[in-house]
């Protein structure tokens, strides 16, 4: 005989199509259409038809740095039918950086699973020389130019911010800080000249740097990306210490019941196994990278106590 406990497991195991026929699942995405956070979520929702529902929707929350998607998932049932796609930085970064979150990253969301690894890049645009081709350069033209001397993050608080702000200080600059809502305005800026430079994901640049409107100076790996070999790192050219990956996950509601946790693991998993998913993370500059639920959240926790001292020396800190 089955008892009410296998039974409750059972149930919860079954296929998330079969419970919520009428409402298929969503994947929330606090970031505009055309970003990478956006362009994962779509290949992952591609991916996961057939095996989580018939169909899966991607849902634009855009706004706040990507705190009202996060917003959402706290609000919605824990039923598996809710999901987000986020960078890590909005758990691990923005509750040092905001004193008054929507969310507490340790009991309302759950992290599921890790889809990629990102590095970040540091980049600039026509406003700057072609001559400059390095990081120290372009300290040099920004202390010559200060009332042009800004760089563009997809988001206040996001790991793009303090990798910007790690430099500054670094290099013993001035810069102006101008958070877009995502990386896709931010760097249309950056090529259309109308700010120097920007901090993005590796990916956001690597579409454009055949067009010479953008040039890459430093990634803020310990090793060179394979997606750009030929720029150096931030220690490599002496800004020790500037080192930020990031990861690219699925979360859910606290609450959400393991055994609907497990199977969206397991799809997560299979995803970052499958040739085309790998093709196209490529294509952004992402590594594909497959944990456990429990060890994604200890990798998550581990990044959160890094970034605590680097947000608090930043000086940065918001009621918004």
């Amino acid at each position: 005989m089955i008892d009410r406990r296998h039974l409750l497991a059972a149930l919860a195991a079954l296929p998330l199509a079969a419970r919520a026929q009428a409402q298929p699942p969503r994947i929330f995405v606090g970031f505009p259409a055309g970003g990478s956070v956006d362009t994962t979520a779509r290949r992952f929702a591609e991916f996961a038809r057939g095996k989580l529902a018939e169909t899966v929707i991607v849902e634009q929350k855009v706004g706040a740095g990507g705190r009202i998607a996060i917003a959402g998932l706290k609000d919605a049932a824990p039923d598996g039918q809710t999901l987000l796609i986020s960078p890590s930085s909005m758990f691990t970064i923005y509750p040092h950086a905001y004193r008054k979150l929507a969310y507490n990253p340790a009991t309302d969301i759950l992290p599921v699973a890790p889809l990629a690894l990102s590095t970040c890049g540091f980049g600039v645009g026509p406003m700057v020389p072609a001559g400059v081709k390095t990081l120290a350069q372009f300290a040099e033209w920004a202390k010559a130019n200060p009332d042009k001397a800004a760089y563009a993050s997809p988001a206040a608080g996001a790991m793009p911010h303090f990798l910007g702000n790690q430099f500054e200080h670094a290099a013993g600059l001035k810069l102006t800080h101008a958070p877009y809502r995502g990386a896709a305005p931010g760097m249309q800026d950056l090529m259309g000249g109308q700010i120097a430079s920007g901090c993005f994901s590796i990916g956001d640049f690597l579409p454009h740097l055949p067009t010479g409107r953008v040039r890459l100076l430093g990634v803020t790996d310990k090793a060179r990306s394979r997606f750009a070999p030929e720029v150096p790192t931030f220690e490599e050219q002496g800004f020790k210490g500037i080192v930020g990956v990031e990861s690219y996950g699925l979360f859910v509601p606290a609450r959400t019941p393991q055994a609907v946790v497990d199977k969206l693991a397991d799809v997560a998993r299979a995803a970052v196994r499958e040739p085309s998913v790998i093709e196209a993370l490529g294509k952004l500059g992402f590594e594909p990278l497959g944990l456990a639920p429990a060890d994604y959240a200890r990798r998550l926790g581990a990044e959160r106590d890094y970034w605590g001292p680097v947000v608090k020396a930043s000086g940065f800190s918001s009621d918004d």
